[in-house]
């Protein structure tokens, strides 16, 4: 009995060993990546305003959207006037564009005005200001026109993203952003009649299958974040059309955070900040090409979150002799 059951751990102990072996382990990490990030269809990558946004993660860094003069917002002094502290704002646009360039991660700024006059005011100061590219954005389709006429004067169209576009849009309001020869919008997947993963991605592949009509050639899609609970279907929602068109995915994950009703009365003041760089660390986890972080107040908390995420991922393709850019946050953090 003793000779059989040396044999048996004999037998185990060898297995265990080639099993942990160089060769065999590098096999594993293979197989991991490929099952990881094998996606069915090509990523599609877009240049808007000189960024690259799409692509394979760890190959290339998620772009980061800050929100600036969003209602509510403390720079702002009257919305509909469109004043605001100019040194305060100035402030916030050069600390995004400081932590894009210590990290790697492109940047974005998402414009909103709650006025034709405020919009034209906001977008003229940003644009001043920093080379990054804009998204237009507003609860109004008048105020995202005037926005983008804006643009076409300014001769920035290349640099402008429309936000956005869902399947409620009026055939009014998709005349006028094909009118203004915008070619870049974000795809909204609210669907309000099925608010699902399988909701979403319906609503979004109409939305495409018609976005050529009104011009548009580089969508991207935003799979709606309202609060908490919907974080895990647009995470899903996320990754399966990435994996299913190839386009360009992201999504607002800070709202889970926002209007997390508990987190200040249950949790503490202090949980916000680490809750917020987590729920973007983990939208980047899943594959997120872009992610709109929410306040660009919190660019110095949000960056090094998600730089962290690209520089892991980018093991996996140098793993398989792929080439990563200088500028990586792979090469920026570390």
């Amino acid at each position: 009995m003793g000779s059989s059951t040396d044999s048996l751990t004999e037998h185990l102990a060898t297995a265990l060993s080639k099993s942990q072996s160089p060769y065999n382990q590098q096999r594993s990490n293979w197989r991991c990546q490929e099952r990881l990030w094998n996606f069915k269809a090509e990523q599609k990558t877009f240049q808007i305003g000189g960024i690259s946004i799409g692509g394979v993660p760890g190959q290339r860094p998620v772009v980061l959207v800050g929100t600036l003069f969003y209602h509510g917002h403390k720079v702002v002094k009257d919305e509909n006037a469109g004043t605001f502290d100019e040194a305060a704002a100035e402030a916030l646009v050069k600390a995004q564009d400081e932590m894009s360039d210590k990290t790697g991660n492109p940047a974005m700024i998402d414009v909103v005005g709650a006025s034709v006059p405020g919009m034209k005011k906001y977008l003229e100061f940003v644009v001043d200001r920093t080379k990054a590219p804009l998204m237009i954005d507003s609860p109004s389709a008048e105020i995202r026109g005037a926005g983008l006429a804006y643009a076409k004067e300014q001769g920035i169209l290349d640099r402008v993203v429309y936000n956005s576009i869902n399947p409620s849009s009026k055939p009014d309001e998709l005349k006028m952003v094909q009118s203004y020869g915008v070619s870049s919008s974000v795809f909204l997947a609210y669907n309000m009649k099925d608010f699902s993963t399988a909701g979403r991605t319906s609503a979004i592949k109409e939305l495409l299958n018609k976005r050529l009509e009104f011009g548009i050639e580089k969508p991207l899609i935003d799979t709606c974040v309202l609060d908490l609970p919907t974080l895990g279907s647009a995470l899903r929602a996320m990754y399966d059309l990435k994996d299913e068109l190839g386009f360009p995915v992201g999504c607002g994950a800070h709202n889970a955070v926002a209007l997390w009703k508990g987190l200040k009365t249950k949790m503490g003041e202090q949980a916000v900040k680490p809750c917020l760089a987590s729920v973007n660390a983990t939208t980047a986890a899943v594959g997120a090409d872009f992610i709109l972080y929410g306040p660009i107040d919190d660019a110095k908390v949000v960056f090094p979150a998600v730089a962290m995420v690209d520089a892991a991922y980018s093991q996996l393709p140098i793993e398989k002799r792929i080439q990563i850019p200088k500028t990586h946050p792979r090469y920026r953090i570390g």
